[in-house]
Protein backbone atom coordinates (compact mmCIF):
# COMPACT_ATOMS: atom_id res chain seq x y z
CA UNK A 1 0.00 0.00 0.00
CA UNK A 2 1.47 3.38 -1.05
CA UNK A 3 -0.13 5.47 1.28
CA UNK A 4 -1.36 4.43 4.47
CA UNK A 5 -4.27 6.06 6.58
CA UNK A 6 -2.56 5.39 9.66
CA UNK A 7 0.77 4.53 9.24
CA UNK A 8 1.97 0.89 10.92
CA UNK A 9 4.16 1.26 13.63
CA UNK A 10 6.06 -0.97 16.23
CA UNK A 11 4.07 -2.62 17.86
CA UNK A 12 4.11 -4.95 21.12
CA UNK A 13 1.21 -7.68 20.78
CA UNK A 14 2.48 -9.50 24.30
CA UNK A 15 4.89 -9.09 27.17
CA UNK A 16 8.26 -10.47 24.63
CA UNK A 17 6.25 -10.36 21.29
CA UNK A 18 7.02 -7.30 18.88
CA UNK A 19 5.98 -6.69 15.35
CA UNK A 20 8.07 -3.95 12.91
CA UNK A 21 6.04 -3.08 10.14
CA UNK A 22 8.77 -2.68 7.09
CA UNK A 23 11.71 -3.48 8.59
CA UNK A 24 13.18 -5.01 5.56
CA UNK A 25 13.52 -2.76 2.78
CA UNK A 26 12.99 -3.65 -0.84
CA UNK A 27 16.75 -4.30 -1.95
CA UNK A 28 17.28 -6.80 1.68
CA UNK A 29 13.94 -8.16 0.70
CA UNK A 30 15.07 -9.29 -3.22
CA UNK A 31 18.37 -10.39 -1.85
CA UNK A 32 17.07 -12.46 0.77
CA UNK A 33 14.47 -13.91 -1.86
CA UNK A 34 16.88 -14.60 -4.48
CA UNK A 35 19.09 -16.67 -1.14
CA UNK A 36 15.64 -18.90 -0.79
CA UNK A 37 15.71 -19.78 -4.09
CA UNK A 38 18.59 -21.18 -4.18
CA UNK A 39 18.81 -22.65 -0.76
CA UNK A 40 15.65 -24.43 -1.80
CA UNK A 41 17.20 -26.23 -4.82
CA UNK A 42 18.02 -29.99 -3.99
CA UNK A 43 19.69 -31.69 -2.28
CA UNK A 44 18.20 -31.22 0.99
CA UNK A 45 15.58 -29.01 -0.62
CA UNK A 46 12.21 -27.51 -0.17
CA UNK A 47 10.21 -30.43 0.64
CA UNK A 48 6.80 -31.46 1.79
CA UNK A 49 6.60 -31.79 5.89
CA UNK A 50 5.36 -35.73 6.73
CA UNK A 51 3.92 -35.92 10.64
CA UNK A 52 3.85 -39.17 12.63
CA UNK A 53 0.44 -39.40 12.01
CA UNK A 54 0.55 -39.49 8.58
CA UNK A 55 -0.93 -36.12 7.52
CA UNK A 56 1.33 -33.10 5.53
CA UNK A 57 1.83 -29.70 5.94
CA UNK A 58 0.15 -27.99 3.48
CA UNK A 59 3.27 -25.16 3.91
CA UNK A 60 6.78 -26.93 2.13
CA UNK A 61 9.69 -26.11 4.06
CA UNK A 62 13.48 -26.16 3.43
CA UNK A 63 16.20 -26.13 6.67
CA UNK A 64 19.45 -24.47 7.25
CA UNK A 65 21.81 -25.52 9.91
CA UNK A 66 19.88 -28.22 12.05
CA UNK A 67 17.21 -29.98 10.25
CA UNK A 68 14.09 -29.76 11.49
CA UNK A 69 11.40 -32.73 11.26
CA UNK A 70 8.32 -33.63 13.70
CA UNK A 71 9.92 -33.40 16.53
CA UNK A 72 13.49 -33.21 16.93
CA UNK A 73 16.05 -31.82 14.55
CA UNK A 74 18.95 -33.44 13.31
CA UNK A 75 22.08 -33.19 10.80
CA UNK A 76 20.70 -34.55 8.07
CA UNK A 77 17.08 -34.69 5.81
CA UNK A 78 16.35 -37.86 7.74
CA UNK A 79 12.48 -37.57 6.35
CA UNK A 80 13.42 -36.64 2.90
CA UNK A 81 16.51 -37.52 0.48
CA UNK A 82 18.76 -37.53 3.52
CA UNK A 83 21.25 -35.50 2.34
CA UNK A 84 23.38 -33.44 4.69
CA UNK A 85 21.50 -30.21 5.59
CA UNK A 86 22.80 -26.70 4.18
CA UNK A 87 24.73 -24.68 6.56
CA UNK A 88 23.79 -22.01 8.52
CA UNK A 89 24.85 -18.80 6.70
CA UNK A 90 26.97 -16.55 9.04
CA UNK A 91 25.11 -13.31 7.26
CA UNK A 92 21.43 -15.33 9.01
CA UNK A 93 23.19 -14.95 12.35
CA UNK A 94 23.78 -11.37 12.02
CA UNK A 95 20.27 -10.46 10.46
CA UNK A 96 18.88 -12.17 13.77
CA UNK A 97 21.09 -10.52 16.20
CA UNK A 98 19.90 -7.13 14.47
CA UNK A 99 16.05 -8.14 14.26
CA UNK A 100 16.58 -8.90 18.22
CA UNK A 101 18.17 -5.45 18.93
CA UNK A 102 15.86 -3.54 16.99
CA UNK A 103 12.81 -5.35 17.90
CA UNK A 104 13.58 -5.77 22.03
CA UNK A 105 15.93 -3.15 22.67
CA UNK A 106 16.88 -3.07 26.42
CA UNK A 107 15.43 -6.02 26.99
CA UNK A 108 17.38 -8.15 24.64
CA UNK A 109 19.72 -10.96 25.75
CA UNK A 110 22.82 -9.36 27.27
CA UNK A 111 25.27 -11.82 24.88
CA UNK A 112 25.27 -12.05 21.44
CA UNK A 113 22.36 -14.58 20.21
CA UNK A 114 24.06 -17.39 18.49
CA UNK A 115 21.36 -18.76 15.97
CA UNK A 116 22.56 -21.58 14.29
CA UNK A 117 19.22 -23.15 12.72
CA UNK A 118 16.32 -20.97 9.62
CA UNK A 119 13.59 -22.90 8.78
CA UNK A 120 12.41 -21.51 5.86
CA UNK A 121 8.22 -21.87 5.01
CA UNK A 122 6.86 -21.39 1.43
CA UNK A 123 3.06 -21.04 1.32
CA UNK A 124 1.06 -20.86 -1.54
CA UNK A 125 -2.74 -19.80 -1.52
CA UNK A 126 -4.34 -22.73 0.01
CA UNK A 127 -1.38 -23.27 2.93
CA UNK A 128 -1.63 -22.52 6.30
CA UNK A 129 -0.29 -23.31 9.28
CA UNK A 130 -1.51 -24.73 12.47
CA UNK A 131 -1.38 -23.27 16.13
CA UNK A 132 2.09 -25.14 17.58
CA UNK A 133 4.75 -24.37 19.95
CA UNK A 134 8.48 -23.70 19.25
CA UNK A 135 9.22 -25.94 21.44
CA UNK A 136 11.82 -28.66 20.10
CA UNK A 137 15.33 -26.49 21.21
CA UNK A 138 16.68 -26.17 23.91
CA UNK A 139 17.27 -22.48 24.30
CA UNK A 140 14.97 -20.04 25.52
CA UNK A 141 16.59 -17.32 22.88
CA UNK A 142 14.33 -15.14 21.05
CA UNK A 143 12.75 -16.62 17.78
CA UNK A 144 12.68 -14.31 14.91
CA UNK A 145 10.40 -14.27 11.83
CA UNK A 146 10.70 -12.47 8.49
CA UNK A 147 8.03 -12.26 5.62
CA UNK A 148 8.41 -12.04 1.59
CA UNK A 149 5.63 -11.89 -0.69
CA UNK A 150 1.98 -12.55 -0.23
CA UNK A 151 0.22 -10.93 3.26
CA UNK A 152 -0.54 -13.58 6.03
CA UNK A 153 -2.65 -13.18 9.03
CA UNK A 154 -0.57 -14.34 11.92
CA UNK A 155 -1.98 -15.68 14.92
CA UNK A 156 0.02 -15.27 17.96
CA UNK A 157 -1.53 -16.91 21.21
CA UNK A 158 -0.91 -17.72 24.28
CA UNK A 159 1.37 -20.26 26.43
CA UNK A 160 -0.87 -22.44 27.81
CA UNK A 161 -3.60 -23.48 24.92
CA UNK A 162 -3.85 -23.73 21.07
CA UNK A 163 -7.20 -21.35 21.78
CA UNK A 164 -7.96 -18.25 22.91
CA UNK A 165 -6.89 -15.53 23.96
CA UNK A 166 -4.51 -14.76 20.93
CA UNK A 167 -4.14 -12.00 18.61
CA UNK A 168 -4.29 -12.05 14.95
CA UNK A 169 -1.43 -9.61 13.22
CA UNK A 170 -1.29 -8.85 9.80
CA UNK A 171 2.11 -9.36 8.51
CA UNK A 172 3.16 -7.81 5.20
CA UNK A 173 6.24 -8.34 3.03
CA UNK A 174 9.43 -7.18 4.77
CA UNK A 175 7.55 -7.40 8.30
CA UNK A 176 9.82 -8.54 11.30
CA UNK A 177 7.74 -10.63 14.70
CA UNK A 178 10.00 -11.69 17.20
CA UNK A 179 9.34 -13.41 20.19
CA UNK A 180 11.03 -13.96 23.34
CA UNK A 181 10.81 -14.11 26.91
CA UNK A 182 7.52 -15.01 28.59
CA UNK A 183 6.38 -15.23 25.06
CA UNK A 184 8.97 -17.74 23.73
CA UNK A 185 6.73 -20.40 24.16
CA UNK A 186 3.39 -18.97 22.89
CA UNK A 187 1.29 -21.39 20.59
CA UNK A 188 1.16 -19.62 16.92
CA UNK A 189 -0.04 -20.11 13.24
CA UNK A 190 -0.90 -18.95 10.28
CA UNK A 191 -4.69 -19.11 9.49
CA UNK A 192 -4.57 -17.30 6.28
CA UNK A 193 -2.68 -16.25 3.26
CA UNK A 194 -3.78 -13.03 1.04
CA UNK A 195 -2.54 -14.09 -2.61
CA UNK A 196 -2.01 -11.48 -4.69
CA UNK A 197 -0.79 -9.32 -2.58
CA UNK A 198 3.41 -9.59 -2.36
CA UNK A 199 4.81 -6.23 -3.82
CA UNK A 200 4.80 -6.73 -7.62
CA UNK A 201 8.43 -5.95 -7.95
CA UNK A 202 9.41 -8.88 -5.85
CA UNK A 203 8.87 -11.26 -8.50
CA UNK A 204 7.25 -13.88 -5.75
CA UNK A 205 3.85 -15.40 -6.36
CA UNK A 206 2.63 -17.14 -2.28
CA UNK A 207 4.60 -16.05 1.18
CA UNK A 208 7.88 -17.11 2.10
CA UNK A 209 8.64 -16.87 6.32
CA UNK A 210 12.19 -17.21 7.40
CA UNK A 211 12.51 -18.33 11.06
CA UNK A 212 15.71 -18.12 13.20
CA UNK A 213 16.14 -19.81 16.18
CA UNK A 214 18.74 -21.19 18.38
CA UNK A 215 19.08 -24.87 18.91
CA UNK A 216 21.17 -24.91 22.05
CA UNK A 217 23.09 -28.01 20.80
Amino acid sequence: MDAELFPRGRTEVAPGAVHVPDWLDAEHQRELLAACREWARPPAGLRTVRTPGGGTMTARQVCLGWHWYPYGYARTVVDGDGAPVKPFPDRLGELGRRAVRDALGERAPGEPVAYDIALINFYDADARMGMHRDSDEDSDAPVVSLSLGDTCVFRFGNTETRTRPYTDVELRSGDLFVFGGPARLAHHGVPKVRPGTAPPELGLTGRLNITLRVSGR
